[in-house]
């Protein structure tokens, strides 16, 4: 079976994105691998709260910042 993903936990909920507002933006800390202890935002789909840990399956790529208009 392949890698399965790199566990990260959600240290801060960002704000809603998408176009009606399905998505969520977090900030997450990698917590294994080799980018261990790396702050990156991405975005996810789906109720979330700060504390939950996201399976990534991969934690090189990083969501653009959220724009206020």
């Amino acid at each position: 079976m392949p890698d399965e993903g790199t566990p990260a936990e959600v240290i801060e909920v960002i704000g809603s994105t998408g176009m009606h507002g399905e998505a969520m933006q977090v900030k997450c800390r990698i917590l294994d691998g080799p980018n261990k202890g790396r702050i990156i935002t991405r975005n996810t789909v789906g109720p979330i709260r700060e504390g939950d840990v996201l399976m990534l399956l991969e934690t090189e790529r990083e969501a653009k910042k959220l724009s206020r208009r």
